[in-house]
């Protein structure tokens, strides 16, 4: 069974896309800094359907020091690694002249340093096997930008600038590397948006709703299987036509 490490894979578009995985026969690592109920019941119910698994494994994600090791762990329990799935990120927001420096540099390290030291020491057991996926969770504002998420957008367009580069990069080796950009979709990093802005997002958008975490899922899903083994350096977005 082949193993991908999910990062934030304990609630909301991680969860989805950990249970989405673990039906095409994956054994998902989700990596998250504690379990949740959510994540206890999928877990129950890949080792009840199958095909595939889920495991849990502790991480502070933002403590950049113990990435090596936590990756090593992850391979040295379960074997070589197959594929990392970058979601876990920090939706903090506001106007950037009022932001608090410790908060700009947060969001800098959990949505961007961190997901290029797991690549990195992910690719590494990739590579060992010249073959394996990588796929980073970017966003929509990573090309459009939004009013009180230009920090935010930042790290996300660094990921996908980190993509495209590192696609070319391990190509050569067997190994892809894409990023999915959602829209605005129904998960905790939204539910603060009040019904008129959703509305307004749904009007907006060619097929006149909100994406949901499924279709993110998904995507990411295709990506690791057979049908995405020759996409490399690609951004795939979702968002039910709001960008169009």
């Amino acid at each position: 069974m082949r193993n991908v490490i999910v990062t934030g894979g304990s609630r909301g578009l991680g969860l989805a896309i950990g249970t989405q995985l673990a039906r095409s026969g994956l054994r998902v690592i989700a990596v998250a800094r504690k379990m949740t109920d959510e994540l206890a019941a999928a877990r129950e119910l890949a080792a009840a359907e199958g095909p595939g698994a889920i495991e849990f494994r502790a991480a502070d994600l933002a403590d950049l020091g113990t990435l090596s090791s936590l990756v090593r762990g992850v391979r040295a329990e379960h074997g070589p690694i197959y594929g990392l799935v970058n979601n876990a990120g920090l939706g903090l927001g506001g106007l950037l002249t009022n932001m608090l420096d410790a908060d700009v540099e947060r969001l800098i390290t959990l949505n961007t340093a961190s997901p290029i030291l797991l690549a990195k020491y992910a690719a590494r057991s990739m590579m060992l096997e010249r073959a394996g996926r990588i796929v980073n969770v970017a966003s929509v504002v990573a090309a459009t930008g939004y009013s009180g998420l230009s920090v935010y957008s930042a790290t996300k367009a660094a990921l996908v600038g980190f993509t495209r580069s590192l696609a070319r990069e391990l190509g050569q080796l067997g190994i892809t590397v894409n990023a999915v950009s959602p829209g605005f979709i129904s998960t905790e990093m939204t539910k603060d948006l009040t019904a008129e802005q959703r509305e307004h997002i749904q009007r907006r958008s060619a097929l006149r709703r909100l994406a949901d975490p499924v279709d993110v899922a998904r995507s990411v899903d295709f990506l690791m299987g057979e049908s995405g083994r020759n996409i490399t350096g690609t951004v795939i977005t979702v968002d039910a036509g709001n960008t169009t």
